[in-house]
């Protein structure tokens, strides 16, 4: 088979204790996953889940120990961080069950979701789908993914954010409204998951923004914790 080009390169993912990587298919995001985040955002309860994506070349990678260049986008004034816990799957499937879904799991990892707010509530606003806000170039920040075995204690994991060294967000991953194994079912109801497919999870409360200059850490016990610096 030939191309009218080159394809590009597949997004992939280093893996703690391997020299493999993980190539990346989609990357679906969960929104209002935490009850004090949704409360932030105006909402209240246990609300259905619901999801977005990102385009899979929107992965920054951020290798074990280094502080990672993140470039402020364009058309915005207002960057927000969100960190979030990332599953990546390891074995696709369709209609997978409360019960199974965890089994579907290749390992954990590090993530933020950077958001675009000022063009996402425009859009909001406006009626119209807010990918502009959320599906943009480097718009998926996400660490080295560890597989499954090595974190039995994810799901009571502490997960933190700081910004210029401050505490900004800080929960536990048990206090998820829709778990990981609720969200991997309810996702493959309406998509068949794929290897390589990375679920940005949901943030806690403390969303806000950064500016060029500003040092992100992010940490989830267990995890190989990760630092980017906007410019």
């Amino acid at each position: 088979m030939t191309y009218v080009f080159n394809p590009a390169p597949t997004a992939a993912v280093p893996v703690v204790g391997s020299t493999d990587r993980f190539p990346v298919h989609r990357i679906y995001c969960v929104g209002r996953n935490y009850a004090e985040h949704a409360q932030e955002m105006g909402h209240t309860g246990r609300e259905p889940p619901f999801f977005f994506m990102k385009p899979a070349d929107a992965v920054v990678v951020v290798d074990a120990g280094l502080t990672v260049t993140l470039p402020y986008p364009s058309l915005t004034r207002n960057l927000h961080h969100e960190i979030e816990l990332v599953v990546a799957i390891g074995t696709g499937g369709q209609a997978i069950p409360v019960g199974q879904a965890l089994g579907h799991v290749f390992g954990y990892a590090v993530g933020l979701d950077m958001t675009r707010r000022d063009l996402q509530n425009e859009m909001k606003q406006q009626g119209r789908p807010w990918c502009i806000g959320k599906g943009f170039d480097h718009s998926a920040p996400i660490g080295p993914i560890t597989p499954t075995a090595a974190v039995p204690a994810i799901m009571t994991a502490d997960i933190s954010l700081k910004v210029n060294n401050k505490l900004r967000q800080q929960s536990q991953i048990s206090q998820l409204i829709w778990s990981v194994a609720e969200t991997i079912a309810q996702l493959s109801n309406a998509w068949t998951l794929q290897p390589g497919d990375l679920i940005y999870t949901g943030t806690p409360a403390g969303v806000g923004s950064v500016v060029s200059g500003d040092v992100l850490s992010g940490s989830i016990t267990g995890l190989t914790p990760i630092a980017l610096q906007v410019r």
